[in-house]
């Protein structure tokens, strides 16, 4: 999970994801970009590559808001249990989310995330964070 609030997070994913591969081989693994609540979002979707050149599945979420925030986990459940029909029969009890997304603006990141995933793959990531 990395920041989109703050792009050293987004910069330590492939060692991060190095890391894990060396320690556990062959598990599932699911990518998130997390506060896609906060306004000043430093990453955006077209800058979030790693995943498609990992192939790893890739969530937008905010645990403050609870935005998508079972996504990963269903899809990791799926995965183990080798059931893509798996579904969750309950939903947690969740407190309240503590802030209110805008909902046009959560569309607008949507459709950006949509449209960055049909864009090539850069040959280096480190040029999308270049000043």
């Amino acid at each position: 999970m990395f920041d989109v609030t703050a792009r050293l997070t987004y910069k330590n994913v492939p060692t991060w994801h190095r890391d894990l591969c060396r320690v556990c081989e062959n598990i599932p693994i699911v990518l998130c970009g997390n506060k896609v609540d906060v306004k000043n979002r430093q990453v955006k979707a077209k800058q979030v590559t790693f995943h498609r050149k990992k192939n790893l599945q890739y969530y937008e979420i905010s645990a403050k808001s609870n935005y998508n925030f079972e996504k990963p986990f269903l899809y990791l459940a799926r995965k183990l249990a080798g059931d893509v029909n798996l579904h969750f029969v309950e939903s947690p009890a969740l407190a309240p989310p503590e802030v209110h997304i805008d909902l046009a603006a959560q569309q607008q990141y949507e459709a950006e995330l949509a449209q960055a995933s049909a864009l090539p793959l850069p040959d280096d990531d480190d040029e999308a964070f270049e000043s």
